[in-house]
């Protein structure tokens, strides 16, 4: 379900959604807990969340925050 807006790799495709790879694992548990609790809506995201139990929160939080994202700086002239 993830992969439609946040892309396959975290990287979203969707221009609304964020990117979720290497975000911290903290953050994305607090947001999917609050989507699903009510705490937080989202047309998309609340009805997703609402499914979600506490062990598939945690797993989803920690493969996004595992994924390595690497910035390169621009070169100014």
């Amino acid at each position: 379900m993830c992969t439609v807006c946040h892309g396959e790799n975290g990287i979203a495709v969707a221009p609304n959604a964020p990117n979720l790879a290497g975000e911290n694992a903290a953050y994305i548990v607090a947001q999917l807990k609050a989507f699903r609790s009510g705490k937080r809506q989202h047309e998309q995201m609340s009805i997703i969340a609402a499914d979600l139990s506490d062990t598939e929160i945690a797993d989803l939080a920690r493969w996004y925050s595992l994924i390595k994202v690497v910035a390169t700086p621009p070169k100014l002239d």
